[in-house]
């Protein structure tokens, strides 16, 4: 069993992790925003130039509503991929914070032949 003193500061380091996972997230989510900002500055900017180029050439709006429809996919990709980012370091740092305080628990079926394949099956 822990210390009192271990028991504390697993949830100092815990706390600590939660507060830099939401530090994280937060900046994630004020890089989608300024992306979605972006974006629809973007696709407004088309919207208006199309308007004006409408009766120039009506090919030119196709051209611009593709450009602004890539611009947002390309955005919400970015933006995934940072979350999911920011997801897979929190859960490394929640792991290793586990592995460090023994807190873990052996999550694996260590009569898996897969696993471990030098270590022989334990049986309780």
């Amino acid at each position: 069993m822990a210390s009192h003193e271990e028991s504390y500061r697993a949830g100092e380091v815990k706390g600590r992790t939660e507060e830099k996972t939401a530090g994280a997230m937060g900046a994630v989510r004020d890089k989608a925003e300024a992306a979605r900002d972006k974006t629809y500055e973007t696709a407004q900017g088309a919207k208006d130039k199309t308007q004006e180029g409408k009766d120039l050439s009506g090919s030119y709006a196709g051209a611009a509503k593709q450009k602004a429809s890539e611009t947002t996919e390309a955005a919400k990709a970015k933006a995934a991929k940072a979350a999911e980012q920011v997801k897979s370091m929190a859960q490394g740092t929640t792991e290793t914070v586990k592995r460090t305080f023994g807190m873990a628990g052996d999550d694996l079926d260590r009569d898996d032949p897969t696993l471990y394949k030098d270590d022989p099956p334990r049986h309780t």
